[in-house]
């Protein structure tokens, strides 16, 4: 049955987005902003009025806190995380948050840009919220549903078992990231600090959904190096790098392996970023796929690719570097099946239909998992995500706070079994 609670979430969501805390990811420090330890900060202090007294920002933007056990049963200690980070593909500066009541299902048009126009047909999940209230931006800037809906979650959990003592939990840790969206959230995380046997990222989208799989990822990094000379004295003698790149990035292909024209499992290489002179030009990529096998085989499509248009300019030169992002957290969860199936439980507890879906993406869980916290990935309503056109339901996130709280008590009844 539905909880009997006043939820919080809403109002917090809306003030957390009005925090602009966009990281970078041409930053080298940690955070790759410090614009996002501003959020971090406040939740520190929300957090100590809510009476989780322990509440800590370290030095790299993390937030540790803790929701002591209130059963004498020997449970695991689980945690829940989210980041306080917003995507660097749009702005997150001067994010105005609007409130739409009893949405009607007709067009909504963002007041601050009004070639921003919200349309079911565009977004189909909007027909499950019509009568429902959702929330947008104003069309200037992305919302920051991504990952704030979570961090919202996370805070009203906390402040619904501050206020029922009488809902039995084990030790509960909660954590707040800086920068996922640039694949370094988890980059200086104490994990012995945390303490947490079990984790929950809450990142993900609609309402039930429970993904435990994510893609396999890596990094590429090409250097093209030319042969530099004088333009005007140039003929017979110049490589200009920046047109190699540039034949590189007309030769990848278009009908396979883009993120343009693949879905569901199939896997992409993607150019992210280009720069460079005549004489050096660096493309970088990102290639995903839910094997490591066929991740492997982009890689080296790509390679054969680049190595055939440099081998095509004689004197340039050709460099290609792969670095590990993260891999597919399901190689883990699949040992520790019981983090899922509670999570299943909790969600039907709620009256929702659970949704088992695959991340075409990853979250902090995927490192996490891989670095000894199994942690699969749970729903925040979050849609639109990275666009100026993004848009979250509030009883999608209301939801999210009581499958939490549902879930904590299914890790308490259990240990019993």
């Amino acid at each position: 049955m539905p909880l009997d609670y006043a939820f919080t979430v809403s109002e917090r969501f809306m003030r957390y987005v009005r925090v602009d805390t966009q990281s970078d990811p041409q930053s080298s420090t940690h955070p790759s902003t410090e614009k996002q330890k501003d959020l971090s900060g406040i939740l520190v202090r929300e957090l100590h009025d809510i009476g989780v007294s322990d509440a800590v920002m370290d030095d790299y933007g993390y937030v540790y806190a803790t929701i002591p056990a209130n059963t004498g049963k020997a449970l695991p200690v689980l945690c829940f995380c989210a980041h306080v980070d917003t995507a660097p593909d749009c702005s997150g500066t001067g994010v105005r948050p609007l409130l739409h009541r009893h949405f009607d299902g007709e067009d909504i048009v963002l007041p601050d840009d009004p070639s921003q126009v919200l349309r079911v047909e565009d977004f189909p999940y909007l027909k499950e919220h019509i009568g429902l209230d959702i929330i947008t931006a104003s069309g200037t800037t992305l919302l920051g549903g991504d990952d704030k809906a979570g961090v919202s979650i996370i805070m009203d959990l906390a402040h619904y078992l501050s206020l029922h003592p009488e809902v039995q939990h084990g030790t509960i840790r909660i954590l707040f990231t800086p920068d996922e969206e640039v694949g370094r959230g988890t980059a200086k995380v104490d994990l012995a600090r945390l303490g947490a046997d079990y984790g929950y990222t809450l990142d993900g989208g609609e309402a039930g959904s429970l993904e435990d799989e994510t893609f396999n990822a890596d990094a590429v990094q090409i250097d093209i190096t030319g042969i530099s000379a004088h333009p005007g004295y140039a003929k017979g003698k110049m490589v200009n790098a920046l047109k190699v790149a540039g034949e590189l990035l007309a030769a990848l292909p278009k009908d396979k392996l883009a993120p343009e024209v693949t879905d569901k499992r199939e896997g992409f290489v993607h150019p992210v970023r280009c720069e460079g002179m005549a004489e050096k030009a660096t493309v970088e990529f990102i290639v995903r796929d839910f094997t490591v096998e066929g991740l492997k085989d982009h890689e080296r499509t790509l390679y054969e690719l680049a190595r055939k248009v440099v081998s095509a300019h004689p004197g340039a030169e050709l460099s290609f570097d792969v670095t590990e992002q993260y891999r597919n957290m399901k190689n883990i969860l699949e040992q520790h099946p019981k983090v899922t199936l509670y999570a299943q439980e909790a969600i039907r507890r709620t009256g929702l239909k659970v949704r088992a879906e695959s991340i075409r993406g990853g979250t902090d869980g995927s490192r996490l998992s891989y670095m000894g916290l199994p942690c699969p990935n749970l729903f925040t309503g979050m849609q639109g995500i990275h666009s100026r056109r993004e848009w979250i339901g509030v009883s999608d996130m209301e939801a999210a706070v009581e499958t939490l709280v549902h879930l904590v008590q299914v890790w308490a009844e259990h240990s019993e079994e």
